[in-house]
Protein backbone atom coordinates (compact mmCIF):
# COMPACT_ATOMS: atom_id res chain seq x y z
CA UNK A 1 0.00 0.00 0.00
CA UNK A 2 1.73 3.46 -1.03
CA UNK A 3 1.01 6.43 0.92
CA UNK A 4 -1.45 7.95 -0.75
CA UNK A 5 -3.67 4.68 -0.17
CA UNK A 6 -2.58 4.49 3.31
CA UNK A 7 -3.80 8.32 3.87
CA UNK A 8 -7.13 7.64 2.40
CA UNK A 9 -7.44 4.84 4.31
CA UNK A 10 -6.70 6.54 7.69
CA UNK A 11 -9.16 9.35 6.33
CA UNK A 12 -11.97 6.75 5.82
CA UNK A 13 -11.55 4.98 9.08
CA UNK A 14 -11.42 8.37 11.11
CA UNK A 15 -14.80 9.19 8.81
CA UNK A 16 -16.50 6.11 10.33
CA UNK A 17 -15.29 6.69 13.93
CA UNK A 18 -16.81 10.02 13.88
CA UNK A 19 -20.00 8.47 11.99
CA UNK A 20 -20.06 5.97 14.91
CA UNK A 21 -20.26 8.65 17.63
CA UNK A 22 -22.70 10.84 15.59
CA UNK A 23 -25.18 7.43 15.88
CA UNK A 24 -24.04 6.26 19.22
CA UNK A 25 -26.76 9.04 20.13
CA UNK A 26 -29.75 7.13 18.93
CA UNK A 27 -32.53 6.24 20.97
CA UNK A 28 -34.39 3.67 19.12
CA UNK A 29 -34.35 0.87 16.65
CA UNK A 30 -35.27 2.01 13.17
CA UNK A 31 -36.99 -0.32 11.16
CA UNK A 32 -36.23 -0.16 7.57
CA UNK A 33 -38.10 -1.60 4.76
CA UNK A 34 -35.91 -2.29 1.34
CA UNK A 35 -38.50 -3.24 -1.52
CA UNK A 36 -36.57 -4.08 -5.18
CA UNK A 37 -37.18 -6.00 -8.13
CA UNK A 38 -34.47 -7.54 -10.18
CA UNK A 39 -33.80 -6.46 -13.92
CA UNK A 40 -34.94 -3.05 -12.43
CA UNK A 41 -32.49 -0.43 -11.57
CA UNK A 42 -30.23 -2.87 -9.88
CA UNK A 43 -26.87 -0.33 -10.00
CA UNK A 44 -29.94 1.64 -7.53
CA UNK A 45 -30.80 -1.80 -5.77
CA UNK A 46 -27.17 -2.92 -4.99
CA UNK A 47 -26.03 0.69 -4.20
CA UNK A 48 -28.90 1.06 -1.42
CA UNK A 49 -28.31 -2.50 -0.09
CA UNK A 50 -24.34 -1.09 0.32
CA UNK A 51 -25.28 1.95 1.66
CA UNK A 52 -27.32 -0.29 4.24
CA UNK A 53 -24.72 -2.42 4.89
CA UNK A 54 -22.48 0.43 5.52
CA UNK A 55 -24.42 1.90 8.09
CA UNK A 56 -25.54 -0.93 9.64
CA UNK A 57 -21.71 -1.43 10.78
CA UNK A 58 -21.90 1.58 12.44
CA UNK A 59 -25.08 1.14 14.59
CA UNK A 60 -26.65 -2.00 15.71
CA UNK A 61 -30.15 0.66 15.60
CA UNK A 62 -31.10 -0.16 12.31
CA UNK A 63 -33.69 -3.22 11.24
CA UNK A 64 -33.36 -3.75 7.79
CA UNK A 65 -36.26 -6.63 6.11
CA UNK A 66 -36.01 -6.51 2.79
CA UNK A 67 -38.77 -7.66 0.02
CA UNK A 68 -39.05 -8.07 -3.32
CA UNK A 69 -41.97 -5.56 -5.21
CA UNK A 70 -44.42 -8.84 -5.67
CA UNK A 71 -44.18 -9.46 -2.05
CA UNK A 72 -47.73 -9.14 -0.24
CA UNK A 73 -46.49 -5.94 1.83
CA UNK A 74 -45.29 -4.05 -0.95
CA UNK A 75 -49.32 -4.17 -1.99
CA UNK A 76 -50.13 -3.67 0.90
CA UNK A 77 -48.00 -0.68 1.13
CA UNK A 78 -48.65 0.60 -2.33
CA UNK A 79 -45.07 -0.08 -3.09
CA UNK A 80 -44.09 0.26 -7.00
CA UNK A 81 -40.68 1.63 -7.45
CA UNK A 82 -37.53 0.05 -7.04
CA UNK A 83 -35.34 0.89 -4.58
CA UNK A 84 -37.82 2.20 -2.38
CA UNK A 85 -36.58 2.58 1.38
CA UNK A 86 -39.52 2.95 4.00
CA UNK A 87 -38.32 4.32 7.42
CA UNK A 88 -40.04 3.17 10.38
CA UNK A 89 -43.61 2.85 9.01
CA UNK A 90 -45.59 2.28 12.32
CA UNK A 91 -44.80 5.81 13.38
CA UNK A 92 -44.10 7.82 10.37
CA UNK A 93 -44.58 8.11 6.71
CA UNK A 94 -41.33 8.69 5.37
CA UNK A 95 -39.86 6.80 2.06
CA UNK A 96 -37.40 7.16 -0.18
CA UNK A 97 -37.61 6.40 -3.86
CA UNK A 98 -33.76 5.59 -4.94
CA UNK A 99 -30.38 4.80 -3.22
CA UNK A 100 -28.33 7.33 -1.19
CA UNK A 101 -25.52 7.94 -3.15
CA UNK A 102 -23.02 10.55 -3.30
CA UNK A 103 -24.72 13.33 -1.56
CA UNK A 104 -27.55 11.49 -1.00
CA UNK A 105 -25.94 9.97 2.13
CA UNK A 106 -26.06 13.63 4.14
CA UNK A 107 -29.72 12.80 3.95
CA UNK A 108 -30.02 9.61 5.04
CA UNK A 109 -27.69 10.07 7.47
CA UNK A 110 -30.31 12.92 8.78
CA UNK A 111 -32.89 10.28 8.49
CA UNK A 112 -31.44 8.36 10.88
CA UNK A 113 -30.88 10.63 13.28
CA UNK A 114 -34.22 12.55 13.47
CA UNK A 115 -36.29 8.82 13.20
CA UNK A 116 -33.82 7.36 15.81
CA UNK A 117 -34.32 10.26 18.59
CA UNK A 118 -37.68 11.44 17.05
CA UNK A 119 -36.68 14.29 17.63
CA UNK A 120 -37.33 16.93 14.55
CA UNK A 121 -34.87 19.93 15.78
CA UNK A 122 -37.17 22.46 14.09
CA UNK A 123 -36.22 26.11 15.31
CA UNK A 124 -39.25 27.40 17.22
CA UNK A 125 -40.29 29.99 14.47
CA UNK A 126 -40.45 27.14 11.59
CA UNK A 127 -42.31 24.94 14.48
CA UNK A 128 -44.72 27.89 15.16
CA UNK A 129 -45.62 27.70 11.36
CA UNK A 130 -46.21 23.75 10.74
CA UNK A 131 -47.94 23.76 13.91
CA UNK A 132 -51.01 25.86 11.95
CA UNK A 133 -50.85 23.21 8.81
CA UNK A 134 -54.33 21.51 9.80
CA UNK A 135 -54.74 19.68 6.29
CA UNK A 136 -52.70 16.80 5.43
CA UNK A 137 -49.44 17.75 3.08
CA UNK A 138 -48.08 14.52 1.28
CA UNK A 139 -44.24 15.74 0.24
CA UNK A 140 -42.13 14.98 -2.64
CA UNK A 141 -38.95 16.39 -2.94
CA UNK A 142 -36.77 15.47 -5.89
CA UNK A 143 -33.26 14.81 -5.34
CA UNK A 144 -29.78 13.78 -6.71
CA UNK A 145 -26.64 12.11 -5.86
CA UNK A 146 -24.56 15.43 -7.63
CA UNK A 147 -26.79 18.56 -5.68
CA UNK A 148 -24.97 20.11 -2.69
CA UNK A 149 -28.30 21.70 -2.04
CA UNK A 150 -30.74 19.11 -2.24
CA UNK A 151 -29.67 17.71 1.32
CA UNK A 152 -30.80 21.11 3.46
CA UNK A 153 -34.17 20.78 1.48
CA UNK A 154 -34.86 17.39 1.92
CA UNK A 155 -33.84 17.60 5.49
CA UNK A 156 -36.71 20.60 6.06
CA UNK A 157 -39.11 17.59 5.02
CA UNK A 158 -37.81 15.19 7.31
CA UNK A 159 -38.03 17.40 9.97
CA UNK A 160 -41.10 18.89 9.08
CA UNK A 161 -42.81 14.82 8.86
CA UNK A 162 -41.00 13.52 12.41
CA UNK A 163 -42.28 16.63 13.94
CA UNK A 164 -45.73 16.05 12.62
CA UNK A 165 -45.89 12.40 11.21
CA UNK A 166 -50.09 12.62 11.66
CA UNK A 167 -50.55 15.63 8.86
CA UNK A 168 -47.05 15.25 6.77
CA UNK A 169 -46.30 11.96 4.60
CA UNK A 170 -42.66 12.34 2.78
CA UNK A 171 -41.21 10.68 -0.79
CA UNK A 172 -37.68 11.47 -1.12
CA UNK A 173 -37.23 10.78 -5.18
CA UNK A 174 -34.05 10.51 -6.92
CA UNK A 175 -34.66 12.07 -10.53
CA UNK A 176 -31.85 9.03 -11.64
CA UNK A 177 -33.72 6.38 -10.16
CA UNK A 178 -37.17 8.40 -11.35
CA UNK A 179 -37.04 9.42 -14.64
CA UNK A 180 -40.36 9.09 -15.80
CA UNK A 181 -41.69 10.68 -12.19
CA UNK A 182 -39.50 13.23 -12.99
CA UNK A 183 -40.54 13.96 -16.37
CA UNK A 184 -43.76 13.97 -14.98
CA UNK A 185 -43.48 15.97 -12.80
CA UNK A 186 -41.01 18.46 -14.55
CA UNK A 187 -38.60 18.33 -11.77
CA UNK A 188 -36.06 18.44 -14.43
CA UNK A 189 -33.48 20.75 -11.71
CA UNK A 190 -33.17 19.92 -7.98
CA UNK A 191 -34.37 20.33 -5.62
CA UNK A 192 -37.71 20.15 -6.47
CA UNK A 193 -40.91 20.22 -3.71
CA UNK A 194 -44.55 19.21 -3.96
CA UNK A 195 -46.97 19.87 -2.16
CA UNK A 196 -50.12 17.25 -2.44
CA UNK A 197 -48.82 17.64 -6.25
CA UNK A 198 -48.32 20.94 -6.08
CA UNK A 199 -45.30 23.03 -6.65
CA UNK A 200 -43.96 24.87 -3.76
CA UNK A 201 -40.52 25.65 -3.90
CA UNK A 202 -37.66 25.32 -6.08
CA UNK A 203 -34.18 25.07 -4.99
CA UNK A 204 -33.17 24.83 -1.21
CA UNK A 205 -34.85 27.09 1.33
CA UNK A 206 -34.65 27.91 5.43
CA UNK A 207 -36.26 25.75 7.75
CA UNK A 208 -39.12 28.71 8.41
CA UNK A 209 -39.60 29.48 3.99
CA UNK A 210 -40.39 25.66 3.89
CA UNK A 211 -42.57 25.68 6.10
CA UNK A 212 -44.35 28.61 5.26
CA UNK A 213 -44.47 27.13 1.23
CA UNK A 214 -46.14 24.09 2.50
CA UNK A 215 -48.66 26.17 4.43
CA UNK A 216 -49.60 28.60 1.75
CA UNK A 217 -49.29 26.00 -0.73
CA UNK A 218 -47.06 28.23 -3.05
CA UNK A 219 -43.26 29.18 -2.59
CA UNK A 220 -42.71 32.10 -0.20
CA UNK A 221 -39.58 34.09 -0.60
CA UNK A 222 -39.61 36.50 2.68
CA UNK A 223 -40.44 34.85 6.17
CA UNK A 224 -41.62 37.14 8.74
CA UNK A 225 -41.79 36.02 12.88
CA UNK A 226 -45.35 36.62 13.90
CA UNK A 227 -45.51 38.07 17.36
CA UNK A 228 -48.14 36.83 19.76
CA UNK A 229 -48.13 40.38 22.01
CA UNK A 230 -51.08 41.64 22.92
CA UNK A 231 -49.91 45.32 23.18
CA UNK A 232 -46.96 46.71 21.74
CA UNK A 233 -45.08 49.93 22.72
CA UNK A 234 -43.12 52.02 20.02
CA UNK A 235 -42.47 55.22 18.97
CA UNK A 236 -43.59 55.06 15.36
CA UNK A 237 -46.69 52.96 14.12
CA UNK A 238 -46.40 52.92 9.99
CA UNK A 239 -49.38 51.59 8.02
CA UNK A 240 -49.21 50.08 5.42
CA UNK A 241 -46.15 47.96 3.71
CA UNK A 242 -45.93 49.15 0.61
CA UNK A 243 -42.30 51.66 -1.04
CA UNK A 244 -43.56 54.26 1.60
CA UNK A 245 -44.68 52.38 4.29
CA UNK A 246 -41.06 49.84 4.18
CA UNK A 247 -38.96 52.62 3.00
CA UNK A 248 -40.30 54.89 6.11
CA UNK A 249 -39.50 51.71 8.58
CA UNK A 250 -35.74 51.73 7.43
CA UNK A 251 -35.20 55.63 7.45
CA UNK A 252 -37.12 55.77 11.15
CA UNK A 253 -35.19 52.93 12.32
CA UNK A 254 -31.93 54.14 11.35
CA UNK A 255 -32.55 57.67 12.97
CA UNK A 256 -33.38 55.91 16.29
CA UNK A 257 -36.81 55.49 16.36
CA UNK A 258 -38.52 52.46 17.67
CA UNK A 259 -40.90 51.67 14.93
CA UNK A 260 -43.39 48.59 13.46
CA UNK A 261 -45.07 48.53 10.34
CA UNK A 262 -48.39 47.43 10.20
CA UNK A 263 -50.20 45.69 7.16
CA UNK A 264 -53.62 44.43 6.41
CA UNK A 265 -53.29 43.16 2.78
CA UNK A 266 -50.20 42.25 0.53
CA UNK A 267 -46.52 43.51 1.41
CA UNK A 268 -45.26 45.49 -1.54
CA UNK A 269 -49.35 46.53 -2.16
CA UNK A 270 -49.83 47.80 -5.75
CA UNK A 271 -46.25 46.73 -7.15
CA UNK A 272 -46.13 43.62 -5.77
CA UNK A 273 -48.77 42.91 -8.65
CA UNK A 274 -46.68 44.72 -11.20
CA UNK A 275 -45.28 42.41 -13.97
CA UNK A 276 -42.00 44.40 -14.29
CA UNK A 277 -40.54 47.73 -13.24
CA UNK A 278 -38.69 49.05 -15.72
CA UNK A 279 -38.04 52.49 -14.12
CA UNK A 280 -36.94 52.04 -10.63
CA UNK A 281 -33.18 53.36 -10.12
CA UNK A 282 -30.71 50.51 -10.29
CA UNK A 283 -33.11 48.16 -11.66
CA UNK A 284 -33.54 47.99 -15.42
CA UNK A 285 -35.71 45.67 -15.06
CA UNK A 286 -37.26 43.84 -12.37
CA UNK A 287 -40.18 41.40 -11.51
CA UNK A 288 -42.76 44.03 -8.84
CA UNK A 289 -42.53 41.05 -6.82
CA UNK A 290 -39.15 40.42 -6.64
CA UNK A 291 -38.49 43.84 -5.87
CA UNK A 292 -41.23 43.66 -3.08
CA UNK A 293 -38.96 40.71 -2.01
CA UNK A 294 -35.70 43.15 -1.97
CA UNK A 295 -37.52 45.87 0.08
CA UNK A 296 -39.72 43.97 2.42
CA UNK A 297 -35.94 41.37 3.27
CA UNK A 298 -34.22 45.07 4.07
CA UNK A 299 -36.88 46.66 6.37
CA UNK A 300 -37.06 43.93 8.12
CA UNK A 301 -33.36 44.05 9.12
CA UNK A 302 -34.58 47.50 10.93
CA UNK A 303 -38.18 47.12 11.83
CA UNK A 304 -40.89 44.30 12.75
CA UNK A 305 -43.73 43.75 10.46
CA UNK A 306 -47.13 42.74 11.61
CA UNK A 307 -48.55 41.18 8.10
CA UNK A 308 -52.43 40.20 7.91
CA UNK A 309 -53.26 42.98 10.81
CA UNK A 310 -55.56 45.70 10.03
CA UNK A 311 -55.85 48.92 11.61
CA UNK A 312 -59.57 49.21 12.67
CA UNK A 313 -59.33 52.62 15.06
CA UNK A 314 -56.85 55.18 15.82
CA UNK A 315 -57.17 57.13 19.37
CA UNK A 316 -55.36 60.45 19.02
CA UNK A 317 -53.67 61.19 22.58
CA UNK A 318 -50.52 60.61 24.35
CA UNK A 319 -49.83 58.01 23.70
CA UNK A 320 -51.34 57.48 20.20
CA UNK A 321 -53.85 54.14 20.76
CA UNK A 322 -53.69 52.31 17.48
CA UNK A 323 -55.95 48.79 17.43
CA UNK A 324 -55.73 46.14 14.76
CA UNK A 325 -57.53 43.15 14.36
CA UNK A 326 -54.56 41.17 16.73
CA UNK A 327 -53.71 43.76 19.34
CA UNK A 328 -53.05 47.33 20.75
CA UNK A 329 -50.14 49.67 19.86
CA UNK A 330 -49.03 52.60 22.07
CA UNK A 331 -47.16 55.12 20.10
CA UNK A 332 -45.93 58.64 20.23
CA UNK A 333 -46.12 58.52 16.48
CA UNK A 334 -48.61 57.24 13.28
CA UNK A 335 -47.57 57.27 9.81
CA UNK A 336 -50.75 56.73 7.07
CA UNK A 337 -49.15 55.02 3.94
CA UNK A 338 -51.91 53.34 3.34
CA UNK A 339 -51.80 53.53 -0.77
CA UNK A 340 -54.84 52.96 -3.38
CA UNK A 341 -56.85 50.73 -4.35
CA UNK A 342 -58.34 49.78 -8.22
CA UNK A 343 -60.66 51.90 -9.38
CA UNK A 344 -63.67 50.76 -10.62
CA UNK A 345 -65.59 50.53 -14.13
CA UNK A 346 -69.02 50.39 -11.79
CA UNK A 347 -70.41 48.87 -15.62
CA UNK A 348 -73.16 46.40 -15.30
CA UNK A 349 -71.42 42.61 -14.91
CA UNK A 350 -68.22 43.60 -13.30
CA UNK A 351 -68.76 42.96 -9.75
CA UNK A 352 -70.56 39.28 -10.79
CA UNK A 353 -67.76 38.53 -12.91
CA UNK A 354 -64.97 39.55 -10.62
CA UNK A 355 -62.47 35.92 -10.39
CA UNK A 356 -64.54 34.40 -13.28
CA UNK A 357 -63.01 36.82 -16.11
CA UNK A 358 -62.89 39.89 -14.39
CA UNK A 359 -59.09 40.27 -13.14
CA UNK A 360 -57.21 43.41 -12.05
CA UNK A 361 -53.85 41.41 -11.89
CA UNK A 362 -52.53 40.48 -15.66
CA UNK A 363 -49.29 38.65 -13.33
CA UNK A 364 -52.06 37.04 -11.18
CA UNK A 365 -54.79 35.58 -13.41
CA UNK A 366 -52.66 35.83 -17.16
CA UNK A 367 -51.60 32.24 -17.68
CA UNK A 368 -55.28 31.48 -17.57
CA UNK A 369 -56.27 33.22 -20.52
CA UNK A 370 -53.03 31.75 -22.90
CA UNK A 371 -54.57 31.73 -26.34
CA UNK A 372 -57.96 33.23 -25.62
CA UNK A 373 -59.01 36.99 -25.76
CA UNK A 374 -59.00 39.52 -23.38
CA UNK A 375 -59.86 43.49 -23.27
CA UNK A 376 -57.08 45.56 -21.68
CA UNK A 377 -59.17 48.64 -20.30
CA UNK A 378 -56.81 51.69 -19.57
CA UNK A 379 -54.61 54.01 -21.24
CA UNK A 380 -51.82 54.60 -19.09
CA UNK A 381 -48.43 53.24 -17.98
CA UNK A 382 -50.11 49.88 -15.95
CA UNK A 383 -52.64 49.15 -18.94
CA UNK A 384 -49.55 49.46 -21.27
CA UNK A 385 -47.22 47.45 -19.23
CA UNK A 386 -49.94 44.76 -18.62
CA UNK A 387 -51.58 44.45 -21.72
CA UNK A 388 -47.40 43.74 -22.72
CA UNK A 389 -47.27 41.53 -20.19
CA UNK A 390 -50.22 39.11 -20.99
CA UNK A 391 -49.60 39.72 -24.90
CA UNK A 392 -45.64 37.97 -24.00
CA UNK A 393 -47.78 34.98 -22.99
CA UNK A 394 -49.28 34.15 -25.56
CA UNK A 395 -53.11 36.19 -24.48
CA UNK A 396 -55.06 37.68 -27.53
CA UNK A 397 -55.32 41.29 -25.84
CA UNK A 398 -56.71 44.10 -27.19
CA UNK A 399 -56.52 47.48 -25.81
CA UNK A 400 -59.76 49.68 -25.09
CA UNK A 401 -59.08 53.19 -24.05
CA UNK A 402 -62.02 55.66 -23.34
CA UNK A 403 -59.64 58.88 -25.22
CA UNK A 404 -58.17 59.23 -28.26
CA UNK A 405 -54.03 58.79 -27.47
CA UNK A 406 -52.41 57.06 -24.55
CA UNK A 407 -51.75 58.54 -21.50
CA UNK A 408 -48.72 56.39 -21.18
CA UNK A 409 -45.29 56.82 -21.67
CA UNK A 410 -43.42 56.79 -25.37
CA UNK A 411 -41.16 54.39 -24.64
CA UNK A 412 -44.15 51.78 -24.01
CA UNK A 413 -46.47 52.88 -26.32
CA UNK A 414 -43.97 52.24 -28.98
CA UNK A 415 -43.67 48.88 -27.24
CA UNK A 416 -47.42 48.18 -27.72
CA UNK A 417 -47.17 49.34 -31.98
CA UNK A 418 -43.96 47.20 -32.03
CA UNK A 419 -46.05 43.88 -30.99
CA UNK A 420 -49.15 44.75 -33.07
CA UNK A 421 -51.47 44.84 -30.17
CA UNK A 422 -54.77 46.40 -31.42
CA UNK A 423 -55.74 49.47 -29.98
CA UNK A 424 -59.12 50.25 -29.45
CA UNK A 425 -59.29 54.43 -29.51
CA UNK A 426 -62.75 56.65 -28.19
CA UNK A 427 -64.11 53.24 -26.68
CA UNK A 428 -65.57 52.09 -23.24
CA UNK A 429 -67.18 48.93 -21.84
CA UNK A 430 -70.42 49.39 -21.21
CA UNK A 431 -71.23 45.65 -19.98
CA UNK A 432 -69.66 42.35 -18.73
CA UNK A 433 -71.90 39.57 -20.15
CA UNK A 434 -72.00 35.82 -19.47
CA UNK A 435 -73.12 33.23 -17.59
CA UNK A 436 -71.10 31.31 -15.08
CA UNK A 437 -67.93 33.40 -16.99
CA UNK A 438 -67.68 36.01 -19.37
CA UNK A 439 -68.24 35.50 -22.93
CA UNK A 440 -68.85 39.14 -24.24
CA UNK A 441 -68.38 42.74 -23.61
CA UNK A 442 -70.50 45.37 -24.85
CA UNK A 443 -68.37 48.20 -26.26
CA UNK A 444 -69.54 51.79 -26.87
CA UNK A 445 -67.53 54.55 -29.43
CA UNK A 446 -68.25 57.48 -27.20
CA UNK A 447 -67.49 59.61 -30.37
CA UNK A 448 -70.45 57.73 -32.95
CA UNK A 449 -72.52 56.70 -30.15
CA UNK A 450 -72.79 53.30 -31.78
CA UNK A 451 -72.50 50.28 -29.67
CA UNK A 452 -71.62 46.65 -30.26
CA UNK A 453 -70.87 43.48 -28.64
CA UNK A 454 -67.49 41.57 -28.87
CA UNK A 455 -66.68 38.17 -28.22
CA UNK A 456 -64.02 37.92 -25.39
CA UNK A 457 -62.93 35.35 -22.92
CA UNK A 458 -61.73 38.02 -19.81
CA UNK A 459 -61.95 41.63 -18.93
CA UNK A 460 -58.39 43.17 -17.15
CA UNK A 461 -58.68 46.66 -15.88
CA UNK A 462 -56.12 49.18 -15.20
CA UNK A 463 -57.98 52.50 -14.61
CA UNK A 464 -56.40 53.99 -11.92
CA UNK A 465 -56.56 53.66 -8.67
CA UNK A 466 -58.65 55.81 -5.33
CA UNK A 467 -56.50 56.81 -2.08
CA UNK A 468 -57.46 54.48 0.86
CA UNK A 469 -58.70 56.68 2.88
CA UNK A 470 -61.50 54.94 5.09
CA UNK A 471 -59.22 54.81 8.38
CA UNK A 472 -57.96 58.66 7.89
CA UNK A 473 -61.76 59.60 7.72
CA UNK A 474 -62.95 57.35 10.48
CA UNK A 475 -59.82 59.01 12.44
CA UNK A 476 -61.08 62.85 11.22
CA UNK A 477 -58.21 63.71 8.82
CA UNK A 478 -58.85 66.33 6.50
CA UNK A 479 -59.21 65.70 2.66
CA UNK A 480 -58.25 67.29 -0.25
CA UNK A 481 -60.88 68.05 -3.06
CA UNK A 482 -59.70 65.02 -5.22
CA UNK A 483 -59.86 62.34 -2.17
CA UNK A 484 -56.41 62.59 -0.88
CA UNK A 485 -55.08 63.08 2.67
CA UNK A 486 -54.51 66.96 2.98
CA UNK A 487 -50.81 67.41 4.59
CA UNK A 488 -48.34 70.17 5.12
CA UNK A 489 -44.89 68.66 4.83
CA UNK A 490 -46.07 65.05 5.47
CA UNK A 491 -47.59 66.68 8.94
CA UNK A 492 -51.73 65.87 8.98
CA UNK A 493 -54.11 68.36 10.96
CA UNK A 494 -54.10 65.80 14.13
CA UNK A 495 -50.84 66.43 15.73
CA UNK A 496 -48.84 62.77 15.97
CA UNK A 497 -50.38 61.66 12.59
CA UNK A 498 -48.35 61.78 9.25
CA UNK A 499 -49.30 60.71 5.57
CA UNK A 500 -46.85 59.56 3.10
CA UNK A 501 -47.06 57.96 -0.37
CA UNK A 502 -50.10 57.35 -2.74
CA UNK A 503 -52.78 58.13 -0.14
CA UNK A 504 -51.36 61.92 -0.16
CA UNK A 505 -51.56 62.11 -3.58
CA UNK A 506 -48.49 62.52 -6.32
CA UNK A 507 -47.31 60.77 -9.36
CA UNK A 508 -48.47 57.53 -8.39
CA UNK A 509 -44.36 56.03 -9.12
CA UNK A 510 -42.96 53.84 -6.74
CA UNK A 511 -39.69 56.32 -6.76
CA UNK A 512 -41.87 59.01 -5.21
CA UNK A 513 -43.65 56.50 -2.92
CA UNK A 514 -39.97 55.86 -1.26
CA UNK A 515 -39.17 59.36 -1.30
CA UNK A 516 -42.15 60.27 0.36
CA UNK A 517 -41.75 57.57 2.87
CA UNK A 518 -38.45 58.80 3.66
CA UNK A 519 -38.66 62.27 3.74
CA UNK A 520 -41.96 61.54 6.79
CA UNK A 521 -40.20 59.72 8.89
CA UNK A 522 -37.66 62.27 9.23
CA UNK A 523 -40.23 64.61 9.48
CA UNK A 524 -41.34 62.22 12.23
CA UNK A 525 -37.97 62.27 13.96
CA UNK A 526 -37.72 65.65 13.69
CA UNK A 527 -41.28 66.47 15.90
CA UNK A 528 -40.24 63.76 18.27
CA UNK A 529 -36.86 65.16 19.22
CA UNK A 530 -38.09 68.66 18.86
CA UNK A 531 -41.72 68.79 18.55
CA UNK A 532 -43.46 70.14 15.91
CA UNK A 533 -47.07 70.79 17.22
CA UNK A 534 -45.40 72.41 20.12
CA UNK A 535 -43.67 75.16 17.89
CA UNK A 536 -47.15 75.97 16.54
Amino acid sequence: MNQADQIDDAQMRQAQRELSRILSGLKQEIPIFLFTRGGKNDVFNDAARQALRFFRQLTDKIVLREYDLNHEIARKMGIDNSPTLVFDPDRYNIRWLGAPMGEEGRIFLEALLRIGTGKSDLNESAMGVLKKIDQPRHLKVFVSASCPYCPQQALNALKAAVAKPETISLEIIDIQANAEMADQYGAHSVPQTFANDVLTALGAQTEELFMASIDKMEQQTIFIPESDADEVECQLVIVGGGPAGLTAGIYAARSGLDSVVVEKGVLGGQVALTPVVENYPGMKGIGGKTLVDIMVTHALEYVQIFPGEEVVDIAPGEPIVVQTSRRKFKTKAVLLATGATHRNLGVPGEARFSGRGVSYCATCDGPLYRGKRVFMVGGGNSAVTEALHLHNMGVQVTLVHRRDRLKAQEVLVNQLLANSIPILYNTEVKEIIGENRVTEVVLLDNKSGVTASQPADGVFLAIGYDPAVDLAKKVGLELTEEGFIKHENFRTNIPGIYVAGDVGGGTKQIVTAAGYGSEAALAVFEDIINPYWKKK
